[in-house]
């Protein structure tokens, strides 16, 4: 059967092509190649590097997401009153996900770094010799005390629907530097479950915007990548089986309206280029000793390199999970747990932001540090009535800090109750959040926007205020 004799094939394209002898197609011609009208629908070559919609003092990002809720109180957030009332009932109606009981004060230690003086514990205090350079936002607050929807809310503005991720905006609004690299990178060592990929989708943007995973526990380029080398085919072999490949798929997209046909056409060819590219930018082997040592050889330390040699490479969003396999969800023993998984981060999150100033890439780099949601100032009760000396839950209020790019150091926004409890304030949602990520790399959130379903969308949704107060 013919695609032209089949009215149901026939797309918009082709029904103005025959409309009033082409001038139809004439005008969406001109729109389609068109660089001073943009179409929000209109999926570009995701290699192609585009402009903000003013000057950003931020040009790339690297997020660091502690999946699981790391407790705010026993990090950025000293709160001295839990030790005046520890193992006390304190007065609070706020509701949690599972019972809790007395005041329980941190088990760490906090001390003052920097000129600014700011309290950070002792699980952190490779960061806090960059407190200086480091705004914290304290005053934070989510929708839901329950992992999925509030990883969701986090990473794509939405709690109850799947939504584009963050760095599919970034990706959307700026383009790629490296047509070799995928320009949204997520690791996560050992894997997440597969329901936890849309936290790094594309949602209703087109495919080629969404992240590509690496599974960073490997150390083989190999692996890291699935299927980055073919086993059979040379390269110029391949070259020619995907030219022919492409010239069979642009001639389908021609009779179809589907972006997701362009975005497959346009995977086919980053995945080619990255046979190269992927190779040597994944590759430590070149770093001096010294760099490894300074980031140390764990998983982690590998993760946090590999994303520096990726920021420098032109990726615009790197984000790197921590906790997939022992999250930050300490709901007993809170103080062995979190000092071993701060003791897998914190090095490596010292010497990201020491070697981005030695190499000139800080002051255009937005570092990103924060979970889900945070704790309870009071200790979690199990189910047979006794202690766990873990904490639950805390939707409520809890702290991200933010560094580099157009972030004003040594700065603390907003507050929690005098126990933690609740922000109370400069109460600062995810959505302020994210409207503040975008202005630092040059767009307004209200006016970043995709027409779907009739509709335009954005990051903020409805929402959202930029926090100036952390801008320099």
């Amino acid at each position: 059967m013919r695609f032209e004799n089949d009215p149901s094939l026939i797309s918009r394209r082709r029904m103005l092509q025959r409309s009033s002898l082409g001038v139809g197609a004439l005008g969406l011609n001109a729109l389609l190649n068109s660089d001073s009208i943009p179409l929000a629908n209109a999926a570009t070559t995701v290699g192609e590097t585009k402009l903000p919609q003013f000057p950003g003092r931020a040009k790339r990002v690297i997020h660091f997401f502690l999946n699981g809720g790391p407790s705010h109180v026993d990090t950025f957030d000293y709160k001295p009153a839990l030790e005046q009332h520890a193992g006390k009932i304190l007065a609070n109606t706020l509701t949690t996900e599972r019972k809790t009981g007395a005041a329980f004060p941190s088990p760490f230690k906090f001390r003052r770094y920097g000129e600014s003086g700011i309290p950070v514990s002792e699980i952190f205090s490779r960061t806090a010799q960059h407190i200086d350079d480091i705004a914290i936002i304290r005053s934070m607050y989510a929708q839901v005390p329950n992992h999925e929807p509030s990883l969701m809310l986090m990473n794509c503005g939405d709690s109850v629907q799947a939504r584009p991720s963050v760095g599919a905006w970034v990706m959307y609004g700026l383009g790629s530097e490296n047509q070799n690299l995928p320009g949204f990178i997520a690791m996560c060592p050992g894997g997440l479950p597969i329901k936890d990929s849309e936290n790094w989708q594309a949602g209703f943007l087109p495919g080629a915007y969404q992240g590509t995973y690496i599974d960073s526990q490997h150390k083989e380029v190999g692996k890291l990548i699935e299927n980055i080398q073919h086993g059979q085919l040379p390269t110029e072999a391949q070259r020619r089986q995907l030219q022919l490949l492409q010239r069979w798929n642009r001639r389908h997209a021609e009779i179809r309206d589907d972006d997701r046909l362009e975005a497959r056409i346009q995977s086919y060819e980053l995945a080619f280029r990255m046979q190269m590219g992927a190779s040597e930018a994944f590759d430590l082997s070149d770093e001096p000793k010294h760099v490894q040592e300074m980031y140390g050889t764990g998983v982690h330390g590998r993760q946090t390199l590999m994303a520096r040699r990726l920021l420098e490479r032109g990726v615009r969003y790197v984000q790197l999970w921590h906790g997939a396999g022992q999250p930050w969800d300490n709901h007993t023993n809170i103080e062995d747990n979190h000092r071993k998984l701060a003791g897998q981060l914190d090095p490596a999150i010292g010497a990201l932001l020491t070697d981005l100033k030695q190499r000139g890439l800080f002051e255009d780099t937005l570092v990103i540090w924060g979970g889900e949601f945070g704790r309870t100032p009071t200790v979690e009760i199990k189910g047979d009535g006794k202690s766990g000396l873990g904490r639950d839950h805390n939707h409520w209020g809890f702290s991200v800090w933010m560094a580099g790019g157009g972030i004003k150091g040594g700065t603390t926004y907003g507050a929690t109750d005098e126990f933690g409890f609740q922000a109370v304030e400069n109460r600062t949602s995810i959505h302020d959040l994210h409207a503040t990520i975008l202005h630092t790399l040059g767009f307004d959130h209200e006016q970043l926007t995709y027409r779907y379903a009739g509709r335009d969308f954005r990051l903020t949704d409805v929402h959202g205020r930029v926090i100036k107060e952390i801008l320099s």
